[in-house]
């Protein structure tokens, strides 16, 4: 049996997530917390208004791991904890509290601190450090329409700098937050999300054109960030209500509502909201390929997903969009979120309709060369490096456990 340099049972690791949604955001961090609390190591969890009902959360549980709401103790009725977590101090100082009830009974061997955008959670960081606590920082966006405040800046940069380790899930979000906060980050590198797919996927078989062709939408409902409006916009266009084109809209969110009545508006009959489907996979039986008009972005589970299953993508240049859609190729990237970016690749598209099936070929080729086969494990081994190397740190020497210990 085979010996590795692990962390010691006892010494916690946390995952604390400063996202208070449930989104493709946390799939990273929530199934390695899992991953690792199942191969037996010691982890609690920390996050913002979960639900207790959420599938991730009542797995968690079962594993043994302790989830607590950032927010303030459950007892305390919804409707004030989220009033205090919109106060910045109030909600700093109910965050110093819940981690600090742990720490002092548990001193984390490691906190992995994952963050909605790429600076969300330096208060965790802020934190950790006061403690004289290792952490790993995970950023899951970057974008232009967002900066670190003048006021925030120096912390959002120190948050970074100090961290043993922060990850991006793609190089375009490494860059941009290195030019936000003004400086290279020495121990920057890029993670993959997990996706629900394998790279081994069969992918379905080209689906009939016969009554038309369809595209599927796959992303939270957020005008402000996925750009649905832009793609109904364009659809309104009376070349695209004249063509057998369709777009099926995946997904749930705050601007629901609003983008049924911008549809209704805009008499755009070619577009339906199916809502969100537990198989994903299932979509491309019967859909040709992937738009995404998003105005930021990390790196899409959608994106992956329809490329390993042999779907050309039509997206727009945002977050890490560049490294996946090779333009005429896997491809059709729009080079800006703006309708008139958006229906030029549309109309490229469209003119090569008839190659799509081959694209989608070549998508699958370049998807598995851009994710590893197991992104929870891959950043699991991260993980656990960083937690030996504070074991070395603090015992002089490093923890040495039997790998089915794992």
């Amino acid at each position: 049996m085979t010996k590795r340099n692990l962390p010691a049972p006892g010494g916690q690791i946390v995952f604390a997530s400063s996202n208070s949604v449930w989104g493709g955001s946390e799939e990273l961090w929530s199934r390695t917390a899992l991953f690792l609390a199942q191969a037996g190591h010691a982890i609690g969890v920390f996050k913002p208004d979960f639900d207790d009902t959420d599938k991730p959360i009542r797995q968690l549980r079962e594993a043994g791991v302790s989830v607590i709401d950032l927010w303030g103790p459950r007892i305390v009725p919804r409707r004030l904890r989220m009033l205090v977590s919109m106060v910045g101090k109030l909600s700093r100082s109910m965050m110093e509290w819940q981690l600090g009830r742990t720490f002092r009974r548990n001193p984390p061997r490691l906190v992995v601190i994952s963050q909605g955008i790429n600076f969300d959670g330096w208060p965790l960081a802020a934190i950790c450090s006061r403690r004289g606590i290792r952490y790993i920082m995970i950023s899951q966006k970057a974008s232009d329409l967002y900066w670190p405040s003048d006021a925030h800046l120096g912390r959002a940069a120190s948050a970074h700098r100090d961290a043993c380790a922060t990850l991006f899930v793609s190089q375009h979000n490494l860059n941009l937050t290195q030019e936000q906060i003004g400086e290279l980050l020495p121990r920057g590198r890029v993670v993959r999300n997990p996706f629900n797919a394998s790279l081994d996927t069969v992918p379905h078989s080209w689906p009939a054109s016969d009554r038309g062709f369809r595209l599927a939408c796959l992303a939270r409902l957020d005008a402000r960030e996925k750009g649905q409006d832009l793609l109904l916009r364009v659809l309104a266009q009376d070349k695209w209500m004249e063509r057998p084109l369709s777009v099926t809209c995946y997904g749930a969110g705050h601007n629901e509502a609003g983008l049924k009545a911008m549809a209704r508006y805009l008499q755009v009959e070619s577009v339906t909201f199916a809502g969100s489907t537990p198989d994903p996979s299932s979509i491309w039986a019967d859909h040709h390929a992937l738009v995404l008009p998003s105005r930021c972005e990390g790196l899409p589970l959608s994106m992956i997903e329809a490329m390993l299953h042999a779907r050309p993508v039509i997206a727009t240049d945002a977050g890490g969009n560049r490294e996946a859609v090779r333009d005429g190729e896997t491809g059709f990237l729009a080079g800006a979120a703006t309708e008139q970016a958006l229906d030029e690749a549309l109309e490229r598209a469209w003119q090569a309709r008839d190659q799509w099936e081959e694209i989608g070929r070549s998508a699958v080729a370049l998807a598995r060369d851009l994710v590893p086969r197991d992104p929870v494990a891959e950043l699991a081994e991260i993980i656990l490096a960083e937690a030996c190397e504070t074991a070395t740190r603090s015992d002089g020497h490093p923890a040495v456990l039997d790998e089915a210990d794992r």
